[in-house]
């Protein structure tokens, strides 16, 4: 078979099945259970929905505890030889970490600076969600829009600790400046996580929807990475109504379509993706290769979490590890080979320590964990809400080391109002902790056009 028949074969089929997609996708998204009810079932009817200051305290009690256990663990089976991080956290690197955060990690100071920013919490669908709001300080004349910033695994709030002042100043060229609103992921740090099953991507969405209600704004942007990407992806596709822009530095999409595209530039890469980019998600081989590698981790979570939880919520060293191998390797690819891992890189002990200790001192390792469980259930899986589009305006941020890249082409799929890319030459996957300018600028200028995008419509509409 020729190459050109070989390519109208596979244009027939994308079109057959683009055919089929919409012939049997619903006219619109699920709905939701609007009874859904995730904390104790004595406590509703019960809620107390009011918004209440909260402080993080790094209790003396668990902190002793937490050095004892640093300071008193099993020796560690040494590395093979000639190995760096290819195996996962190189124990001859870990040792170094654990004294520092047993002796020179500054908890008195560090419980300071988690508090600098204002915390509260309300009680959503029976959990009491923690989140960080600060609203500008700006002058006359510059308008203040809410802005949801959502973080993913394994991360946390602390994130965004750099790049929050930075949102919320005004910044040169821009009459706007945010009130941020950063909350906890349900089962993640400060958040409460849900007593039965079934608390996925969708309804998670709705109980940060509900969260800005409360708080007054009854539309806002939102911002995400990782499981905060996927979480503005779900709320964007089932309250489009609600979300003036969708900012994201990990945009996938699995729509069909995007599916087909992505076969179809497998054959010619140039239909898909620009010739410089090509290697970013070509061939496909290598990328599937390289996800099969790092995803182990995922495959885990998603079916044992409370099996992998109980040794992480019992050793401080294994919880370390495990997710600061992350950091490493998620950072920049090739730190894998590096005998460090090339924590260093970007990122200070202090830093990453202090995303250590929201895991640890809320003892939520293993409640994090679960919501991979319940993302790779039948009951969501059914809701299939990958294959319905969003009118939202969107706008994706793609740094250099992000584990998944996908041109404009293949997110257009599910984006179709997809404004503009910012493909970086720089960059991991935390990339509001690693570059928190480069981060906090791209936000204002995709809000900026989302502004304008939203004007112009507007006008069109009228």
């Amino acid at each position: 078979m020729s190459r050109f028949t070989t390519v109208l074969a596979v244009a027939a089929i994308a079109v057959a099945f683009w055919y089929i997609f919409n012939w049997l996708q619903p006219p619109k998204p699920p709905q939701l259970d609007p009874n859904a009810w995730w904390g104790p079932i004595e406590l509703k009817g019960r809620e107390d929905i009011s918004i209440r200051p909260f402080e993080i305290k790094f209790e003396k009690k668990v902190i002793d505890d937490l050095k004892y256990r640093l300071k008193n663990h099993r020796p560690f089976a040494p590395p093979l030889e000639g190995v760096t991080f290819e195996y996962g956290f190189n124990t001859a690197a870990l040792e170094p970490w654990l004294k520092y955060w047993a002796e020179e990690y500054k908890f008195a100071d560090r419980e300071k600076f988690f508090n600098q920013f204002p915390h509260f919490k309300t009680s959503i669908k029976g959990l009491d969600i923690h989140f960080i709001r600060v609203k500008p300080q700006v002058s006359a004349g510059v308008q203040t829009l809410p802005l949801l910033l959502l973080h993913g695994w394994p991360g946390s709030v602390r994130e965004f600790y750099e790049a929050i002042p930075l949102l919320t100043s005004q910044n040169s060229g821009y009459d706007f400046a945010f009130e941020v609103i950063v909350p906890s992921l349900p089962g993640y740090g400060f958040s409460d996580a849900a007593v039965r099953p079934g608390l996925s991507l969708p309804y998670v969405a709705d109980i940060f929807r509900i969260l800005m209600k409360r708080l007054g704004h009854d539309k806002f942007y939102i911002q995400g990475g990782d499981w905060g990407a996927a979480i503005a992806s779900a709320m964007v596709t089932l309250f489009p109504e609600d979300v003036l822009g969708h900012h994201s530095n990990s945009a996938v999409t699995q729509h069909p379509h995007a599916l087909l595209r992505t076969l179809l530039g497998a054959l010619i890469p140039s239909l898909i993706v620009e010739d410089h980019l090509a290697e970013r998600m070509y061939p496909l081989s290598k990328h599937l290769a390289y996800l099969l590698e790092e995803f182990g981790y995922f495959h885990l979570q998603a079916t044992k979490p409370d099996t992998v939880g109980v040794s992480l919520t019992d050793s401080p060293s294994g919880l370390l590890a495990y997710i600061l191998e992350k950091f490493a390797v998620w950072t920049r690819k090739e730190h894998k080979f590096k005998s460090d891992g090339g924590l260093g890189f970007r990122f200070s002990k202090e830093k990453l320590i202090d995303n250590l200790m929201v895991y640890w001192i809320t003892n939520s390792i293993t409640s994090s964990m679960r919501f991979y469980s319940e993302n790779m259930s039948n009951k969501f899986r059914e809701m299939n809400l990958e294959a319905f589009t969003s009118p939202v305006p969107t706008w994706a941020l793609q740094a250099r080391d992000e584990l998944v890249y996908q041109p404009p082409a293949v997110l257009r799929a599910k984006y179709p109002n997809l404004l503009n890319v910012t493909v970086l030459d720089d960059g991991g996957h935390f990339l509001a902790l690693e570059l928190p300018e480069v981060f906090a600028e791209d936000v204002f200028k995709a809000v900026h056009a989302f502004k304008k995008w939203r004007s112009t419509h507007s006008k069109t509409d009228h």
